[in-house]
């Protein structure tokens, strides 16, 4: 898991005292001296305009990156292509692919190329739970061997005073002691079963998921509690997991590029990323294969998570007609009272506002998507390279900085 959402509060806090002492001094083009003015009560321009942005040096120049391009930034991190998309006022403020695809074809990056979200299939997989709990399928605090039909977790003398509930699995909560992500398969060897995952049996390639404490003393991450969700909403649903997941969450969000489905098939994959490292070509396979799909197997662009995110906050809001309820959205976004994270997001407070995010690591493949509980504003990176952390912060952070986010002010006077 990759979260990095206190660094790029702290860098852009940082920056912005920087920018306010030479604001005044400095000239800077109007529209872009207004720009880094957005967000609450300030102006926002074109998505023409704050693309220029976020793409060019940054004024002021306060060192490190911002006398850098964004092309050159992912030129010195090793990542070919990158799509990001912007969340303002509730909605897609824009959506871009920039670099390849593919080192090796050439292929460019468009606003519909798909990457991996890695891990942020974890919080996407969380909503389609909440779809269940809303039908009447299970509730977040029933025992999850009451849901589940085909594997039972054993307790290990750990759940005699609490049960292991989908609440706790999806927040990290649950006493599991796998710690381990999941390196995936390369697309021409025999792939496990998720039941096969759990159990730690050929040909997976992770150990088993076991109980290590009680339910609920400590935040362990686990993706091996998500596998155990991907295989109980499975049991209840009685559809393959991508298939569900359409149903229930890709298409009723409008995230009509992504898919869950593992491999990748031929068409789709003619608008997919290879896997990176160091501008490189990772491996000889274009990507690895994730049979724990609910953890990290979904295929998408920024623009789709963009408007996953844009659903939660909608819901959260109260406006009618959404694919969760307002209470199911404040299920996602609050902590279940160990460690930060609710029903799939991590929680954090950002400066003087309160966000909530994903990151997600793949093999050749990191992402991140962040957004506000309550103002409207966030935005999704994603990367095909294995160091495109560097990219992602740095993007999010000229965001912040552009859009004026409350993660970079300080308290009021008193």
């Amino acid at each position: 898991m990759i979260r990095l959402a206190s660094k790029v509060g702290r860098a852009a806090l940082t920056a912005v005292v920087a920018l306010q002492a030479v604001l005044a001094s400095v000239a800077v083009p109007a529209p872009v001296a207004s720009q880094q003015r957005g967000g609450a009560g300030g102006a926002v321009g074109t998505p023409a305009e704050m693309q220029a942005v976020i793409e060019g040096v940054q004024t002021p120049n306060r060192q490190g990156l911002d006398v850098l391009t964004l092309e050159e930034v992912m030129e010195r991190f090793g990542v070919p292509g990158i799509s990001v998309a912007v969340i303002h006022d509730f909605d897609v403020h824009w959506a871009k692919g920039y670099g390849v695809a593919d080192v090796e074809t050439g292929a460019p990056v468009d606003v519909e190329t798909l990457f991996q979200a890695a891990s942020i299939s974890k919080p996407v997989t969380a909503m389609a739970a909440m779809v269940a709990v809303q039908e009447g399928r299970f509730k977040l605090d029933d025992d999850i061997n009451s849901v589940l039909t085909s594997w039972q977790l054993p307790g290990n003398g750990f759940t005699d005073g609490r049960a292991v509930t989908p609440r706790l699995l999806f927040s990290h909560t649950a006493g599991l002691g796998d710690g381990h992500g999941f390196p995936g398969y390369d697309p021409g060897v025999p792939r496990p079963t998720a039941v096969q995952i759990l159990d730690g049996d050929e040909p997976s390639n992770v150990e088993a998921v076991t109980m290590v404490r009680p339910p609920l003393t400590a935040m362990h991450y686990s993706g091996g509690g998500t596998t155990i969700m991907q295989l109980a909403l499975t049991d209840v649903f009685g559809e393959p997991f991508p298939e569900l997941m359409r149903k229930t969450v890709l298409e009723p969000v409008g995230m009509t590029t992504s898919t869950f489905e593992q491999p990748l098939p031929p068409d789709r994959d003619a608008n997919a990323t290879r896997a990176h490292a160091g501008g490189r070509a990772l491996g000889d396979a274009k990507w690895h294969v994730y049979s724990a799909m609910a953890a990290a197997g979904l295929w998408t662009n920024a623009r789709d998570l963009a408007r996953f995110a844009i659903e939660v906050q909608k819901a959260a809001r109260g406006d009618p007609d959404r694919v969760i309820t307002a209470a199911s959205a404040a299920e996602m976004l609050s902590p279940v009272g160990v460690g930060d994270f609710a029903v799939g997001f991590s929680i954090a407070r950002e400066g003087q506002g309160w966000y909530f995010s994903h990151g997600g690591g793949n093999w050749g493949f990191t992402c991140y998507l962040v957004a506000h509980k309550a103002k409207g504003y966030g935005a999704a990176v994603m990367t095909n390279a294995s160091g495109g952390g560097q990219v992602f912060q740095e993007v999010i952070a000229r965001i912040q900085r552009a859009y004026g986010w409350d993660a970079l002010d300080k308290p009021t006077l008193r």
